[in-house]
């Protein structure tokens, strides 16, 4: 029954995007000149400032998008080139074995904002973020699907639709479900993510709204690792990884169903945002008169902006007995007892959980002084949040907490008319509240240094944070003995230099951390106490071998200086070697070829289940080969198909050939052995 709805809901659905679809199919949205556009500060889009007027007959489409913050404007992704870019997990991170699991960077990143922070961010690759929220602006309705089928039974579903319904009036939607049973044991994810998105402009160009409702539900399975990293090499378990004992989740009956979403060991997190942004504007109204259409326009000296958001957050890990004909799993009471010092209750029901309610008020003010260069505004802004947080431990409230945060802000953006400087400064300071103290401020200037060469970029970036709230004793999920902690401090510098002439991009980033915060096993909480830096410098360069062959890579050197509990591999390469063009055919658009990754060995981050967080380890040093794919990836007008074979670097002859020369990322966790991936994404104009 569960299915046959699920089934149903969903082609409702896309019934339902394609009548509305047909329906409008005479709407277009008139394209304004970027003078005159009024979205989100200043946000003129890019290109020039020529006036274009479309048929409502014409057959192409022109889709443009916007972000929330963002003066620029942006394109439909149609590259075939990197496969990352389709992929939620970015070509810098590792994650745990599966698709789904908990991820982490190899790259130094402090973690963390100024404010709140609930405090859990192993999944957050895999979060629709609110701020990234696209805003569309379409001359016809586009609907995209794509489906991502791999080894494995790993699937990755996602819908997109967009259109204007009204001249001044666009709607999107947009959802998308990972599901990866995994190759090991107990390491099955189930996330799924809702984006449903509006954005009004009035005919008279003086009011704007745009509205976000936006749903994150993730699902990861935990198995705590392998018990012996040693099993790997045993020809038991040569041709059925999932067979290897792992350290919790029991020993449940392998499962295709991409319907399960039951999670008995593992962490569930659901967020919920509900977002509104008003601006009115004041200024001077004008009009052109083109091809016997008049074009309103309006400049704008003075906006308002009122922004709310109401969120939900709810974060728990879960180890619950279960004894089924498919599942079977009793939580070891001897692992969270040598792990955590946690006993089991008598149920050997275990559950750590936090859930919080937040309410959100901005209000802001922006001045152009410039009317004819809408990219140059001074924004000035307060924010009042409320937030309520409820904890609980083994399914019984312990406690709950209500805080405020009040926050003021500012920012100066300048891209010059003649489009060769672009300035950026912004800051917020908390004047009062539970995170009194914390600010972060941000500049950054760039200069084209023409339009064949390229352009330079430098900044310099500064946060003072508060420790997540999970480092307070009255977290559901804090275990350690009560401890106090100061804000963590950070200073950013960098630079980059792009050469578009020479294919090159070099930058160089340079971190000094003050009062770093961080685990040192599984639950123990600690604060460095010393001042310690962190330099890295990429590059990236486009190398061409003849008329179609092209060599991508990427490579990125970091060096810590201090004695900080911090591990990081010194080296980190990623090239792709390919033939890129069409094989003689019109329409088609190809790239085929080699992918390789490599790190240099290090003591790799171990990683604490129940809470959700890597964590410093120097007794397990990580050696691995060179991650190596193969990939075919092709585009046919708006038809895109991405193939790849993954982990060709574990061919062994143990057990006969097979792919189970496992690399480890992390120490108890593989990677997976040979992955077939194909992507098919389709766009469709209506």
């Amino acid at each position: 029954m569960r299915k046959s709805r699920l089934y149903g809901t969903l082609v409702l659905l896309l019934l339902c995007c394609a009548g509305i679809s047909h329906a409008q199919r005479g709407n277009v949205f008139q394209q304004l000149n970027n003078r005159a556009s009024s979205f989100s500060g200043g946000g003129a889009s890019g290109g020039n400032d020529s006036l274009v007027s479309r048929s409502k007959f014409e057959d192409s489409l022109t889709v443009t998008i916007y972000y929330l913050d963002s003066t620029g404007s942006y394109r439909l992704d149609s590259s075939i080139l990197d496969f990352t870019r389709r992929y939620p997990i970015p070509g810098t991170h590792i994650n745990l074995g599966n698709t789904g699991s908990p991820t982490r960077s190899l790259l130094f990143e402090p973690g963390g904002h100024a404010g709140w922070d609930p405090g859990f961010h192993a999944l957050d690759v895999y979060k629709r973020a609110l701020e990234k929220t696209p805003f569309f602006n379409t001359t016809r309705p586009y609907t995209e699907l794509s489906y991502l089928l791999g080894s494995r039974a790993e699937q990755i579903i996602e819908v997109l639709h967009t259109q204007n319904i009204r001249p001044y009036l666009n709607i999107s939607f947009n959802y998308r479900q990972i599901n990866a049973p995994g190759t090991f044991r107990n390491q099955k994810t189930n996330h799924n993510n809702y984006r449903f998105a509006t954005w009004y402009q009035s005919p008279r160009k003086r009011y704007n709204n745009y509205f976000v409702l936006l749903g994150n539900k993730l699902q990861a399975g935990e198995n705590g690792g392998l018990r012996r990293v040693s099993d790997l090499d045993t020809i038991t378990y040569a041709k059925d990884r999932y067979l290897i004992p792992t350290r919790i989740g029991g020993d449940p009956a392998y499962s295709t169903d991409f319907f399960s979403t039951s999670l008995y060991t593992g962490n569930q997190y659901k967020e919920f945002n509900f977002f509104m942004r008003q601006q009115y504007d004041l200024g001077r109204k004008d009009s052109v008169v083109t091809d016997s259409i008049v074009i309103a326009l309006f400049y704008p000296r003075l906006r308002f902006e009122h922004s709310f958001n109401y969120g939900s957050y709810d974060y728990s890990f879960r180890d619950v007995p279960v004894s089924a004909a498919r599942q079977v799993n009793i939580p070891d009471s001897a692992y969270y007892h040598d792990f955590y010092n946690v006993a089991l209750p008598v149920s050997r029901s275990l559950l750590f959980r936090d859930r919080w309610k937040e309410v959100t008020n901005d209000f802001s003010l922006y001045q152009f002084p410039d009317t004819k260069n809408l990219r140059q505004f001074i924004k000035l802004g307060a924010t009042l949040q409320l937030l309520h947080g409820t904890f609980f431990r083994d399914s019984v409230e312990v406690g709950t907490t209500s805080l405020y945060n009040f926050m003021a802000h500012g920012e100066y953006r300048n891209r010059t008319r003649n489009q060769k400087w672009d300035i950026l400064a912004n800051g917020q300071f908390y004047l009062n509240g539970y995170n009194l103290g914390d600010y972060h401020g941000y500049i950054s200037l760039q200069r084209v240094l023409s339009p064949k060469l390229g352009s330079f970029l430098a900044g310099f970036e500064n946060t003072n944070r508060t420790a997540p709230y999970t480092y307070n004793t009255k977290s559901g999920f804090y275990l350690d003995a009560a401890k106090s902690f100061s804000k963590e401090n950070t200073v950013h510098l960098f630079a980059s230099l792009q050469l578009k002439k020479f294919g090159l991009q070099l930058s160089g980033d340079y971190y000094l951390v003050s009062n770093y915060l961080y685990l040192t096993d599984f639950y123990h909480l600690q604060q460095e106490g010393t001042l310690f830096n962190v330099l890295r410098v990429n590059a990236l360069k486009t190398f061409r071998i003849g008329r179609n062959w092209r060599v991508y890579s990427e490579v990125y050197v970091q060096q810590k200086t201090g004695s900080a509990q911090i591990n990081l591999p010194t080296f980190y390469t990623r090239n792709r070697f390919m033939y890129e063009g069409n094989l003689g055919f019109r329409n088609l658009a190809i790239a085929f070829g080699l992918e390789a990754r490599y790190y240099t060995p290090y003591k790799a981050d171990d990683y604490s289940p129940v809470l959700g967080r890597f964590f410093y380890q120097d007794s397990v040093t990580i050696r691995n080969l060179p991650d190596i794919s193969a990939f075919m990836h092709f585009r046919i007008r708006s038809f895109k198909a991405f193939f790849r074979a993954e982990n060709l670097n574990t061919a062994n002859t143990l057990g006969g050939f097979q792919f189970n020369n496992n690399n480890l990322v992390a120490p108890n966790y593989p990677s997976p052995g040979l992955i077939i991936r194909l992507g098919i994404y389709w766009g469709f104009v209506n």
